[in-house]
């Protein structure tokens, strides 16, 4: 989840005030020199900023059981704080708001206070919550929480008609997990079950829902934050689709990517070019340890070989000379006058992904509204944008500053990913989204995802038989020590001629 992944709240009202009363005090040149002969007035570029500044079918079923319209425009945040859904928990219901994230698997809520949320699971005053005893602990990008397991029934006012029993986490402790001024309650884990914890036995949320109420496994995702300030009021707007695919929600052909591991929504990137030009890296650098679609993570995330050639690639392609480099890096905002609207100095950014048809591909295209985002601050005269990408250890996480772009399917029935150009990916009129293709792969390798047996998964069940071996040493080493000594007290030297003569052969 880059919560985790991408510091979902991250611009406090404090930060803005900092911003404010320095900006302010000094008006400094701008040092992004952009060329003379499109632009001649100097502009202005905000003070440093605290680091963490960076970091989410048929119009309806023919049965009559799912109704996918009564869930257009049943999301609401931002692409700063992530998109949340509201739901009914327990008996009688309590109304809380809970991020969508597809990068992880377990469903849980605030359940007890926490000076960051303003609402959360009173368990004890559900009749029908069953608690399972079972502690549970997950760790994110950003942040972690831990809590009890439990059952309850839940309903959702713009979904699938009725209510039905899930696994929910009540959150006890939380680190860095909820943010100051967020308006969710908890989260929704959206990805495989091979990730919920505290193992995969645990059935996901949208397990149980499609296991209940009989509904294909699929669900479709609208992000509507395209242009819009990264923190905004938080009614930009969404839709989670649950069960199918809104066809209102976008225009166009689906183009689909197989996923090729079932525990994030794993795909295959083959290739990425900045203002048209191919970055020439080998594809598995794109997939260095993996490439998922996430919901969950604010900004576009690269590993770091891919991040600095991305940069590379848009500082020579750009109409701007000497961008700081504290831009990049998540530290500065870039401001310029309100009259004035920077994205045209920015080149396109294309994603190869691969086909369903494995000797194809297709290409998704973003626009410089999506990743040169609007920040709010207090100045009046100035607009400000950061950098919507930065550089991860790892994965490549297509988040929201790509998903903005797109109506997402996740069609685990067939398992792949479909990506449609979102009608809401709209900025002044002008589409910031685009899908291409097919195109060959011929001159890609086959397989662009680098071997690794080191899953997630796996090395939990390395350490989990590391520890029982461990244990088990320890147990026969305490029994040996608590045997009682068997030789004769009388006479210690005496053993028997046997075990004498082998010894003696040997010498």
């Amino acid at each position: 989840m880059a919560l985790r992944r991408g510091c979902l709240a991250w611009q406090s009202l404090a930060l803005l005030l900092v911003l404010e009363s320095v900006c302010v005090s000094a008006h400094f040149s701008f040092p992004l020199r952009i060329s003379p002969a499109l632009v001649s007035q100097p502009r202005l570029v905000s003070p440093a900023t605290p680091k963490d500044i960076v970091g989410l079918s048929l119009a309806s079923d023919p049965s009559g059981k799912i109704n996918f319209m009564a869930m257009v425009d049943n999301l609401e945040g931002d692409s700063g704080r992530g998109y949340y859904l509201e739901m009914m928990i327990g008996t009688p219901p309590q109304t809380l708001n809970i991020l969508v994230d597809t990068g992880s698997s377990n469903f849980a809520v605030a359940g007890a206070p926490n000076p960051d949320v303003t609402e959360y699971f009173h368990s004890v005053l559900s009749t029908t919550y069953q608690s399972l005893g079972i502690d549970v602990t997950v760790r994110y990008t950003q942040g972690s929480w831990s809590g009890v397991l439990g059952k309850d029934v839940v309903s959702l006012p713009k979904g699938i008609n009725g209510s039905f029993v899930v696994n929910i986490a009540s959150i006890l402790e939380s680190d860095s997990f909820f943010m100051p001024d967020i308006k969710w309650h908890g989260i929704l884990g959206l990805a495989y079950r091979t990730l919920a914890k505290p193992s995969s036995s645990i059935e996901t949320f949208f397990d149980s829902l499609v296991e209940q109420q009989k509904i294909p496994n699929i669900f479709s995702m609208q992000m509507c934050g395209a242009g819009l300030p990264t923190t905004n009021s938080g009614s930009n707007g969404g839709s989670l689709v649950m069960g199918g695919i809104e066809p209102s929600l976008y225009s166009g052909d689906i183009w689909y990517t197989p996923i090729t591991e079932e525990w994030y929504y794993q795909v295959e990137v083959l290739k990425f070019e900045v203002g048209g030009v191919n970055l020439n890296l080998d594809c598995t650098e794109y997939n260095s340890d993996k490439a998922i679609v996430d919901s969950g993570t604010t900004l576009l995330r690269l590993p770091d070989k891919v991040f600095k050639a991305v940069v590379e690639g848009i500082v020579q392609t750009s109409l701007i000379e000497n961008f700081n480099n504290e831009f990049w890096t998540g530290l500065q905002l870039a401001c310029w006058e309100t009259t004035e609207e920077p994205w045209a100095y920015f080149p396109d950014l294309s994603i190869y992904l691969r086909d369903v048809n494995s000797s194809m591909s297709f290409r998704l295209t973003i626009k410089p509204q999506l990743y040169i985002q609007s920040v709010l601050t207090l100045r009046t005269d100035l607009n400000c944008y950061r950098f919507g990408i930065s550089p991860s250890s790892s994965a490549l996480v297509l988040g929201a500053t790509v998903m903005e772009g797109f109506f997402v399917i996740f069609d685990r029935e067939e398992k792949r990913v479909g990506f449609a150009v979102s009608n809401c990916a709209v900025v002044n009129g002008v589409a910031v989204s685009e899908i291409s293709g097919p195109f060959s792969t011929k001159d890609i390798a086959g397989n662009c995802i680098a071997s690794n047996l080191l899953r997630e998964p796996v090395m939990w069940i390395i350490s989990y038989a590391l520890m029982t071996f461990c244990g088990i040493v320890l147990l026969v080493l305490v029994v040996l020590l608590l045997l009682p000594n068997r030789r004769h007290r009388d006479d210690p030297e005496v053993v028997n001629d046997e075990s004498s003569l082998v010894r003696h052969r040997w010498k």
